[in-house]
């Protein structure tokens, strides 16, 4: 398992895009089975130019997505814009090896009032764990994780392994510290799953909107299934780091 926490600049797709791929080869030359990144880490989150960047799913992107992990021969896990119509969901896809879309997931609890127009929102019931060749995973989405039933509708199902895309932004003089609260949320997620949670975090900042100016702090978290926090990764700072993991813990740590 290999989190890969990039910077992501708002709006500059093809740099997110680039950044993601070098990740994506580092993690697979570490022999990762999944790279996980973070939330929108390609258009960046609340960040109103989505509207026009964004695409279906499948789609143009998720089609480049899904030739990456074909290419270096990896699962994906990522956050995505996604748009349907008018709507504008902020989602996160998990990709297999072949580039099939595994697993989809919307934000269900969005934070109103951050982006205009709004993002739409995704649906409880509609939270699943997919099989994959290494165990049952489930995805939540950030601030989901601040919401029992989400948290208890993918417990419910038993997952082996729970992938968490963060954006994660504060004031610039909140961080180091705002990165334990993170750690905090992360721990709690895999307590009350009982499996290994990885919380990946982005690099970089908000660019528009109400919280215009807040940084993205990394310190991406993984935690086992005991609820335990084993690494936070670097404050501030792109970082790829790879793990060994089974269903009761978290180990082998490597740059």
């Amino acid at each position: 398992m290999a989190v890969c926490q990039t910077l992501c600049i708002d709006s500059d797709v093809e740099g997110n895009l680039r950044r993601v791929e070098y990740a994506l080869a580092e993690a697979a030359r570490q022999d990762a089975d999944i790279a996980c990144f973070a939330e929108t880490c390609l258009i960046g989150w609340i960040n109103p130019d989505a509207h026009r960047l964004a695409g279906p799913i499948p789609g143009p992107l998720s089609h480049r997505l899904a030739a990456l992990a074909r290419e270096h021969d990896i699962m994906i896990s990522i956050g995505v814009s996604e748009l349907e119509g008018a709507d504008l969901y902020d989602s996160a896809l998990l990709v297999g090896r072949n580039g099939e879309i595994l697993l989809k997931h919307r934000k269900i609890n969005t934070l109103a009032g951050l982006i205009e127009p709004p993002y739409a929102s995704g649906q409880v019931e509609d939270i699943r764990v997919v099989d994959t060749p290494i165990g049952r995973v489930g995805m939540l989405i950030c601030a989901d994780t601040f919401i029992d039933s989400h948290i208890e509708a993918v417990a419910a199902q038993r997952p082996d392994l729970v992938l968490v895309p963060y954006g994660w932004a504060a004031d610039p003089d909140a961080w180091p510290g705002h990165g334990e609260s993170l750690a905090a949320w992360v721990r709690s997620v895999a307590g009350r799953t009982q499996c290994p949670v990885f919380g990946t975090d982005v690099v970089g900042s908000v660019s528009q909107g109400p919280w215009k100016g807040k940084i993205y702090g990394g310190q991406s978290v993984v935690a086992d299934g005991q609820g335990r926090v084993v690494e936070v990764l670097r404050d501030r700072d792109p970082q790829v780091r790879v793990f060994e993991v089974t269903r009761e813990g978290v180990a082998g740590a490597a740059d």
